[in-house]
């Protein structure tokens, strides 16, 4: 179900008026990334947001971990995901600056990458807002990796983060895409990251500044 939404999601994109990635500009952006990775070694991907509960690709181990120089933001502008072209949305990007605890997955670059990589393009690759980036972490509070995480290009048009937090949370309050109310994806962020004993300040605070933007939105 899942796999089916985006790819539609794709599909609605490039023939609307928004900005996408062509079919050739996307499908080109993924033969190189392929062409950049280690031949049949397996690659660890980074999930701060959507990813960490729900990945969406099979994956051989999955593992808490902390990455240093980035940190999560309300900051990319949701026309289908989490909001409508009439009332747009926000989901998370990873913003540079900070630090971030996320989940990485391994996947077996044998069996798995081919489709995890599909897949992960038809999910973050519609428009160009994101980059993914090869970056430093450390798992389970132990092991030192390379994970690639899809970053958010601040130069692209759907870049929200210059926006004032409470100018944020009044989106995030009232928008509802096809996946559902933006304010449930902020929440099932914060439960997944409580699950696995991490506090997020910052997404902490823009909780609260929603639960403001909801109150003053029924009075």
């Amino acid at each position: 179900m899942s796999y089916d939404f985006f790819k539609q999601a794709r599909i609605d994109r490039q023939a609307g008026s928004y900005p996408a990635l062509s079919e050739e500009e996307s499908e080109s952006r993924k033969r190189a990334f392929l062409a950049d990775l280690p031949p049949r070694e397996d690659v660890w991907f980074f999930g701060y947001g959507s990813l960490m509960w729900d990945p969406g690709f099979d994956h051989l181990e999955a593992a808490v971990a902390d990455l240093d120089g980035w940190h999560r933001s309300f900051c990319v502008l949701s026309h289908r995901y989490r909001g409508s072209p009439e009332r747009p949305g926000l989901v998370l990007g990873l913003d540079q600056g900070g630090r971030c605890a996320g989940m990485a997955y391994r996947v077996c670059g044998v069996s798995q990458l081919k489709e995890a990589v599909d897949y992960l393009w038809v999910r973050e690759m519609v428009t160009g807002i994101y980059d993914p980036k090869p970056v430093p972490v450390i798992l389970d509070g132990t092991r030192k990796t390379s994970c690639w995480a899809f970053v958010v290009n601040p130069d692209h048009p759907q870049y929200m983060g210059h926006l004032e937090k409470t100018e944020r949370a009044g989106m995030i309050a009232h928008a509802i895409g096809g996946r559902g109310p933006n304010i449930e994806y902020l929440d099932n962020t914060l439960d997944r990251l409580a699950s696995m004993g991490v506090e997020d300040t910052g997404l902490g605070e823009m909780r609260r500044f929603v639960g403001s933007a909801l109150e003053a939105g029924e009075r």
